[in-house]
């Protein structure tokens, strides 16, 4: 039995093997096939010389070919196997947005980031050696020959041009790790136009470079800066740690006129460069091969291969890479292949039941349910915690006819421990990185006035002066059991008791929290980034997308292709969930900070399409109605749906929305 219920497991994760490991090895195949041609390009750059041409490329095709650089080669090829292990290993599909920067300082700080910064960092200074061997020269070696000025014996001396250069490599390979947190450099998204894999590579190449060069110069200002100020530090430890005379007759690196030197920092900019330029093209190849399309087979003929068609991938919870493939590949199926759609129209034999469609449309109804149940969680806790409570319950209030329509399971909580029941629950992701809390002293006064809460510092507070003005008495926010809605009960001639210990807690806590509130630096850390939480809100909306082309543009094939009208059955209950859906968005961009535009960086190997993926989903989620409307135009007035999703897709059906 142990064997049977196994197999499963074995051919699903044989296909992920085959898709996702393969293409991880092939990307890091094709980087180490690319080494030579930057290795030689570097060689060029770094013994370029306008005067003399012919000499010029005499000394670098020698150079190509001497044993050093094929060295120097092996080591680069290491590098760029550690690199396609870490791209593989910290790879992600969903970004990290951390809502605080205090959040952000934790993720830079987290234990498995430090030890990816100080493997970055060893592999930076491999690499500046590496270049620093090539170049040759003043920079070939960490201890060179002088001779002291008060005996005139030959000594060995610490070689500061060498030691410059790998400790700007470890200064490079830690930038690179911390704005891989910073940047989301690990996020990998798909393309929403697909593309070959050389003419994609080809048209990012240019960016690639420019990226590369780009970031070379600023870490390169940064560390000549660092170096300045502190370059004293290392030179002094490593001098006395490998017994190395410093010498007094050459311009001392950590000084102006010794870092105002045209050679030295040309070196480092193009060293830099090529350090970047052998990471960007590693992870661009990586976020190439893994986000290419894959065509999972529709039905099986075998039931051995039942593990690997598209309805048993589309439902895999544990590997999210399959999941958006399959996801992926059910939007192109939809709307380029009829032999594959017909599949999907199907029944099984013998039964005659459409299986391959319940699948499909149920798994993307639940994904379009849980964004649906995510966006009025979230509209709940924001109003709860300061603006007027709107109505989210109306939204799905319409849907009373459906079984199936998705309905926030949730029950509703007080304003006091929507907060802190969320943290540590089940429903910590949907509440807790948005939810600001009220008793906190970052929140902003207005939201304290919105919820009956008074600073006692307000002219409000206390005694009122004028008889036309009464202040509100405190106010108890209750929900029963047999309600959805919130009662509000004045407590006005109610005494409680509260014991001393407890009041004297309170005050202290209260201070502490005022103390706190008037620190620059603590609001700095602690205040929430106003784009943050509708980031994070959509930041696996992509899958959400493919989901809505797939099952709009399979809705409309149906009218013409599906033979049983086995999509009529479940037509209700698709229009009933993109009208719900579309009722939380529209609500959700009219919060604050939600419908803003994200500020576009000049350059960087980062991903930032999650910043705009809200938008992009408003407006498929829109393409996907109209796409149904248009193709059924009046039949739709038989579909079985409420009056207020009839009055919706009216407004689609007259082209209003």
């Amino acid at each position: 039995f142990d064997v049977m219920a196994t197999k499963p497991c074995t051919k699903f994760l044989s296909i992920y093997f085959q898709v996702v490991i393969w293409r991880a090895v092939a990307s890091i195949a094709w980087s180490v096939l690319l080494l030579p041609v930057t290795t030689a390009v570097f060689v060029l750059l770094s013994r370029f010389s306008l005067f003399h041409p012919i000499q010029w490329i005499s000394d670098c095709t020698s150079l190509l070919t001497a044993s050093s650089t094929i060295f120097s080669l092996v080591v680069l090829c290491g590098v760029v196997l550690i690199t396609g292990f870490f791209n593989l290993e910290f790879y992600t599909l969903v970004p990290s947005i951390p809502c605080s920067r205090m959040a952000l300082l934790g993720t830079v700080l987290h234990p498995r980031q430090c030890v990816h910064s100080l493997v970055y960092c060893t592999m930076g200074m491999l690499v500046m050696w590496c270049a620093s061997v090539t170049i040759g020269g003043r920079y070939s070696t960490l201890g060179t020959p002088c001779r002291q000025s008060e005996s005139g014996e030959v000594v060995t001396c610490l070689n500061e041009y060498h030691l410059f250069l790998l400790l700007a490599g470890a200064f490079m390979g830690y930038s690179h790790s911390f704005l891989g947190v910073v940047q989301n450099m690990y996020y990998v998204s798909f393309q929403p136009i697909q593309q070959y894999k050389y003419p994609r590579f080809k048209g990012c190449l240019p960016m690639v470079v420019k990226c590369s060069v780009i970031q070379a110069l600023y870490s390169a200002r940064n560390f000549a800066a660092l170096y300045f100020f502190f370059g004293y530090v290392p030179k002094t430890w490593i001098s006395s740690t490998l017994n190395l005379q410093i010498d007094s007759s050459l311009q001392p690196l950590d000084s102006l006129t010794g870092l105002l030197d045209f050679s030295l920092l040309y070196h480092l900019s193009i060293s830099g460069a090529f350090l970047y330029l052998t990471w960007y093209l590693t992870v661009l190849l990586f976020r190439i091969y893994v986000t290419e399309a894959y065509s999972f087979p529709v039905q099986s003929t075998f039931t051995e291969d039942a593990e690997q068609c598209l309805p048993k991938v589309l439902a895999e919870k544990n590997t999210l890479v399959m999941k958006f493939l399959a996801l992926q590949d059910l939007a192109l199926l939809s709307q380029h292949s009829l032999s594959r759609r017909l599949e999907v129209f199907n029944l099984s034999q013998p039964g005659g039941h459409p299986h391959n469609w319940n699948a499909i449309s149920g798994e993307c109804l639940c994904l379009l349910s849980e964004l649906t149940q995510r966006l009025v969680a979230h509209q709940d806790a924001v109003a709860s915690n300061g603006r007027v409570k709107s109505q989210s319950a109306s939204m799905v209030s319409g849907t009373e006819d459906i079984a199936e329509t998705p309905r926030l399971s949730v029950p509703l909580r007080t304003p006091g421990s929507v907060f802190k029941s969320s943290v540590g629950g089940a429903n910590r992701v949907l509440t807790a990185p948005f939810t600001p809390d009220v008793d906190s002293p970052f929140s902003s006064p207005a939201i304290r006035r919105l919820v009956g809460q008074q600073d006692p510092h307000s002219p409000w507070s206390g005694t009122v002066q004028s008889p036309h003005i009464m202040r509100r008495g405190p106010k108890l926010w209750s929900a029963s059991t047999g309600s959805s809605r919130f009662s509000v009960i004045p407590l006005h001639g109610l005494e409680t008791s509260v014991n001393s210990c407890s009041c004297h807690t309170l005050n202290c806590s209260a201070q502490v929290k005022s103390f706190l509130a008037k620190r620059v630096l603590i609001m700095y850390l602690f205040n929430k980034l106003p784009e943050a939480s509708s980031q994070a809100l959509f930041a696996d909306s992509q899958a959400h997308i493919w989901a809505l082309q797939g099952l709009s543009h399979l809705v409309a094939a149906s009218f013409s292709e599906d033979q049983f009208g086995v999509v009529q059955t479940t037509l209700p209950n698709i229009l009933s969930c993109l009208v719900v859906l579309l009722e939380a968005v529209d609500r959700h961009f009219k919060l604050p900070h939600a419908s803003s535009k994200p500020v576009r960086t000049l350059c960087s190997m980062g991903d930032s399409t999650y910043k705009t993926l809200r938008f992009a989903l408003r407006a498929a989620l829109k393409t996907a109605i109209y796409k149904i409307t248009t193709t059924f135009g009046e039949h739709l007035n038989a579909v079985n749906i409420s009056t207020e999703h009839r009055k919706r897709l009216q407004q689609f059906l007259e082209f209003k929305e």
